[in-house]
């Protein structure tokens, strides 16, 4: 009886292929790409936002990955089409104070930078034989966090593009709230 019953299912499975027409399938239509939050990659990502960036330097990011090591939160931003520029935000919690950021982390020839946390520096950094010139900034929290933003630049880039990039830099290390880590 399962036999005949194997048999039958079997005639109808091949009757229903040897149809004149082969049937139509329907192919996906492409979907634009869904725009991702930098925020949704956690970490330091949290903080930053591709509109904000956008705004304040000019440059369009969509790429975001971050990373927490201890007490630091790290995002690395960079274009889906290229590897720089690429912007770094590193947050650590610390318990230094002004005069130790100054002595200890604030590097030598940086420039101050006002009214951004309790202390901040910023500057430039020379090329390399792989990257142009880098510009950072610095700054020791309101709410004790030691908070950095760096901007590698690609090879051939002006170092005075990146002087101006860094005073971009300063005015979004200004919008950033390091209290929401």
């Amino acid at each position: 009886m399962r036999a005949r019953t194997w048999l039958a299912a079997s005639a109808v499975l091949l009757a229903t292929g040897c149809a004149d027409e082969a049937p139509e399938v329907a192919v996906p239509a492409d979907r634009p790409p869904v725009e991702v939050a930098a925020a949704s990659s956690g970490g330091a990502c949290r903080l930053l936002d591709f509109a904000v960036i956008a705004e304040h330097t000019g440059a369009t990011f969509d790429v975001a990955a971050a990373t927490e090591r201890g007490d630091t939160h790290t995002c690395v931003l960079r274009a889906q089409a290229a590897v720089l520029p690429e912007l770094t935000l590193s947050v650590t919690d610390t318990s230094i104070d002004p005069s130790t950021f100054t002595l200890d982390v604030q590097p030598r020839g940086a420039a101050k930078v006002t009214k951004l946390g309790k202390i901040a520096y910023r500057r430039t950094l020379p090329k390399s034989t792989k990257a142009g010139p880098v510009a950072e900034v610095g700054w020791l929290a309101d709410e004790g966090r030691l908070a950095s933003l760096r901007w590698a630049t690609p090879k051939g880039t002006a170092t005075a593009e990146v002087e101006k990039t860094t005073g971009k830099l300063v005015a979004l290390a200004k919008v950033l709230d390091t209290r929401k880590l």
